[in-house]
């Protein structure tokens, strides 16, 4: 599970972050831990902070090395909460393109909680609106997205576009 907060470890470099949970939780061995945090970081494009601690990290980073924590131990279903929301908004394309990638070239099965419509559009299978913790619509993605038959999913989508306006266009 990736959460919005990262919770990553703010005593732990960005490599241990990863390592230590396999070693403490897994029983992988040290070098084994410490070659899968590698490649991890590898992955999402942190190999060159391997050593720096979360305090020396943009909470784009942090959330990236959380998310290789997430893949560590060879999860089936990645569960993400919000991935994005507690980053700036330069930082959220970086986040976003991780998770592009293990959707779409690896084909990694996830459940996003996200407020990102297009990101939805473009790399989910199926989506579900909830309201009031009850699934009000759901789908093939873009045909919801595009042609929404609940009011309440409708008049999100509506909101969420007019939020994107430049001000100038308004």
């Amino acid at each position: 599970m990736v959460f919005q907060q990262f919770n990553v470890f703010a005593h732990l470099s960005a490599r241990e972050n990863i390592a230590g949970p396999l070693r403490w939780v897994h029983g992988m061995t040290s070098i084994d831990a410490d070659r899968r945090a590698t490649e991890l970081l590898d992955r999402v494009g942190l190999s060159h902070r391997a050593d720096a601690l979360p305090r020396h990290l943009s909470g784009g980073q942090q959330q990236r090395v959380a998310i290789a924590r997430a893949l560590a131990p060879n999860p089936s279903v990645l569960l993400l909460d919000e991935p994005t929301s507690a980053l700036d908004p330069e930082l959220v394309n970086e986040v976003l393109e991780v998770i592009r990638r293990l959707a779409i070239d690896d084909g990694l099965t996830m459940i996003i909680s996200t407020h990102q419509i297009r990101f939805a559009d473009e790399v989910a299978d199926r989506v579900a609106f909830l309201s009031g913790g009850t699934i009000i619509e759901e789908g093939p993605a873009h045909e919801v997205l595009s042609n929404p038959r609940n009011p309440l999913t409708a008049r999100f989508l509506s909101v969420m576009e007019a939020d994107k306006t430049p001000e100038a266009v308004r």
